[in-house]
């Protein structure tokens, strides 16, 4: 079995489409959304629900209204100003227990928080497994972990090859949770500023965890010059450019058509894309 991570330093370089065009391409495959803060994979593939999970990670502090005595120690010292009128505030609530410590009669428990819903879906294209984290909860990735788990039990159970996992943007926990472990990182992205100094963020973490990494520049047509700080990053970093993929309209017309680029219509986005995929078979 090998797994793929598709990544990007910043959100909005196409990620996103780019596994939904993976997902119509490759066979006996998993796919996974670990991006729970703003999952959206979903809105392309159109999964059927099979299982809907909740996921509870966290502590949230709790007043005992029979016990305290309101002496405001607890509201005087937290530090995330949760608690007034001596209630708490659950969003506001960082789980750190320390109110309940400093608690001199005992009045305030920690209880375990319902953090989000994980779901093991059916698509077209086949199982596929993804997550919905609740407003205001902490990404420390353990939620990623999980769905990457119940990836991996399925395609062990159904026999499958690949593992195809679309990464969160970034490069804190939830992009190392996604990360470690996986065959291979396809990092996509764009000729813009932004672009380019998040690439060599993201490129470093993958290095750090020793997984192989390639590269691929999405809309290369609409900067050259930002094209040739890419492409002289990467000849210096000894990372392969697996594709260039142009700017085209298809792509906002597939999106528009809940559709994958490559299933939409042929053009020269999608030609690209399948040209790539080639080459993630070849690499992986």
């Amino acid at each position: 079995m090998k797994e793929l991570v598709v990544l990007s330093g910043k959100g909005g370089t196409g990620k996103t489409s780019i596994v939904a065009s993976f997902a119509a391409l490759a066979q006996k495959k998993v796919l996974v959304d670990c991006d729970v803060d703003a999952a959206d994979l979903h809105l392309v593939l159109k999964p059927d629900i099979r299982q809907d999970n909740e996921f509870w990670s966290g502590q949230v502090a709790e007043i005992d209204e029979r016990k305290c005595t309101e002496c405001g120690l607890c509201q005087e010292l937290c530090r995330f100003e949760a608690i007034a009128d001596f209630e708490v505030d659950p969003t506001s609530c960082e789980g750190c227990s320390f109110c309940s410590r400093i608690c001199p009669v005992e009045a305030i428990t920690m209880k375990e928080r319902l953090s989000g819903h994980w779901f093991i879906s059916d698509t077209k294209y086949g199982p596929m497994v993804h997550a919905r984290l609740g407003i205001a909860q902490e990404n420390s990735g353990k939620l990623v972990a999980l769905v990457r788990q119940q990836a991996k039990q399925i395609a062990d159970k159904d026999g499958l090859d690949y593992i195809i996992s679309d990464g969160p943007p970034g490069i804190g926990c939830p992009v190392i949770s996604s990360l470690s472990g996986a065959s291979l990182a396809l990092v996509v992205t764009e000729p813009t500023l932004s672009g380019i100094h998040d690439l060599g963020r993201v490129v470093d973490v993958c290095r750090h965890f020793n997984v192989p990494v390639v590269v691929s520049i999405n809309k290369y047509d609409i900067n050259e010059d930002n094209v040739r700080h890419i492409e002289s990053y990467c000849l210096s970093q000894g990372l392969e450019i697996t594709a260039r993929i142009p700017f085209d309209n298809a792509v906002t017309e597939a999106m528009v058509q809940g559709l994958p680029v490559v299933e939409y219509r042929d053009s020269p986005v999608s030609r690209q894309i399948n040209l790539l995929w080639r080459s993630i078979l070849r690499l992986i």
